[in-house]
């Protein structure tokens, strides 16, 4: 019997659903394809809360988790997807980004001019936890953000002192995840050409590839 309790304590302890943040960016344990994606909940520019349900979408969703606007690579990311959105609304697919930063700052701590992209707030990252991106951010990094002006408990209304690891998930209408992408590094990011080619892929379902054989 204790044998059984413990090898189920190692199964929930080894989930990333069930962690709330992890010690450092390289420790993160995103979702993986084939996994249920998590039930979504956001709030939108006025405060208003967003509910995502994989499990009954309509469309499939390509969901991006940046770090905040006042991440210079958020930034430029974000302008360079600007390259894949068009493409992939006439794929079918809904696109959504999400941020640790509150509401009121989603669209006025931007850089990028004339975004009409739908963007959400995961100031408590929940969500991002439940993805299994959201990480502690060390003292000196801290430190280092304050020294450019960076605030993130003020840009996030929270004082966890945590950050979402920049990811992009394709999710089916299945409710599963097809394609994820982290990196640690945030300043490595998912090239608008890869996306756009998981995204094809999706909709020819390659996955299925060797069942159809």
């Amino acid at each position: 019997m204790k044998a059984v309790q413990l090898l189920l304590l190692m199964l929930f302890a080894a989930s990333p659903a069930m962690a709330e943040f992890y010690a450092s960016a390289d420790q993160v344990r995103p979702l993986l394809p084939g996994m249920q994606a998590p039930v979504i909940e956001v709030l939108d520019v006025h405060g208003e809360p967003v509910v995502i349900d994989p499990e009954t979408m309509q469309k499939p969703l390509v969901l991006t988790f940046y770090r905040g606007g006042w991440c210079p690579y958020c930034n430029m990311h974000l302008s360079e997807l600007r390259k894949a959105e068009a493409a992939l609304q006439t794929q079918g697919f809904q696109v959504v980004f999400v941020s640790a930063d509150k509401p009121e700052l989603l669209y006025d701590s931007l850089s990028v001019e004339d975004v009409s992209y739908q963007l959400y707030s995961d100031a408590p990252l929940q969500v991002a936890q439940a993805f299994g991106i959201a990480f502690k951010v060390d003292a000196e990094t801290l430190a280092k953000y304050a020294q450019y002006g960076n605030d993130l408990s003020a840009a996030s209304g929270q004082d966890h002192n945590a950050l979402p690891v920049p990811a992009t998930f394709i999710i089916g209408t299945d409710g599963r995840i097809h394609f994820s992408y982290a990196n640690p590094d945030y300043s490595i990011r998912l090239s608008p050409v890869v996306l756009l080619a998981a995204a094809q892929a999706y909709q020819d379902n390659a996955d299925q590839r060797l069942k159809r054989r």
